[in-house]
């Protein structure tokens, strides 16, 4: 039944994207086409860090920090900066935290639209184009110091496996092996897995090996926050198998968290790798 109130193409969209869709019908509601003073602005908006994930034997998982810093001041404690894309993936956001918010919807509804379109969900590798494209059109904003540089990983059911894939500035897609972080804590995030990974990793294995490695990160980073025992606030956690994806209850994170900062009373720098 049609609305005469809304325009035929509103009913029968001729594309699969509906960002390309808004931008042919609404261009001023995408946020890469409005107009922003010149000048730099990254200093003006909260920035969020950091972002771990790593695949494990059946899927994979993403985690994020809670602190969204301005400046050197700390903005809020309490981020979320993992979100599920759709069943089966999920987007941790690093950045411009109000701008990468807002293309995390934009990239959940443009993943909804083409399986309302097309009739079936996107494969792994298209999800990922899809997701470079939204960050490739936020280019100018970029130059001006509003970046979003976000880390997407889901479970593949053709290959039947957990994928991560990474991202520039520019749009550029990257796939990475094992594991991966993005944020202003990424060098040290991922220096920690290089010593604690292993490729047989159950999902609790795997989890405690994320949330330690946003310990470290947090340990030299001061833009990245570290469990917060006082207040309970712990980082979101996210795991994606074969049969989809789900947000870890904090009370299980919490429960992984404490025992992490239990044992880094008795060793502070965190679990030694062995040398073989």
């Amino acid at each position: 039944m049609g609305d005469s109130r809304l325009p035929s193409s509103y009913m029968t969209p001729g594309t699969s994207s509906f960002a390309d869709f808004l931008g042919a019908e609404a261009p001023d509601l995408l946020p890469s086409r409005r107009a922003v003073p010149a000048g730099a602005a990254g200093d003006l908006a909260p920035h969020g860090t950091t972002i771990v994930a790593a695949t494990f034997d059946g899927g994979v998982v993403m985690a994020g920090d809670r602190r969204a810093t301005m400046g050197n001041i700390i903005a809020q404690r309490d981020i979320q900066k993992v979100f599920p894309a759709d069943e089966y993936s999920v987007v941790g956001i690093a950045g411009t935290a109000g701008l990468a918010v807002e293309m995390v919807r934009l990239f959940q509804t443009e993943l909804e639209h083409y399986e309302k379109i097309e009739g079936t969900t996107l494969s792994m590798d298209g999800k990922a184009n899809r997701l470079a494209a939204l960050i490739r059109a936020n280019l100018g904003m970029a130059m001006q110091g509003l970046a979003v540089v976000p880390l997407f990983a889901g479970y593949d059911l053709t290959a039947d496996q957990g994928r991560i894939f990474s991202y520039d500035v520019t749009g550029g897609r990257y796939e990475e092996t094992a594991f991966h972080s993005v944020g202003s804590g990424s060098l040290f995030a991922r220096g920690s897995l290089k010593k604690l990974y292993r490729d047989d990793f159950d999902v609790e294995e795997a989890v405690t090996a994320i949330v330690q490695a946003l310990y470290d990160a947090a340990d030299d980073d001061s833009a990245t926050g570290g469990p917060d025992i006082t207040r309970r606030i712990f980082p979101v956690v996210h795991v994606i198998t074969a049969d989809g994806g789900r947000r870890m209850p904090d009370d299980e994170v919490a429960a992984i968290a404490d025992r992490i900062l239990a044992s880094r009373m008795e060793r502070p720098d965190g679990p030694a790798a062995a040398l073989t």
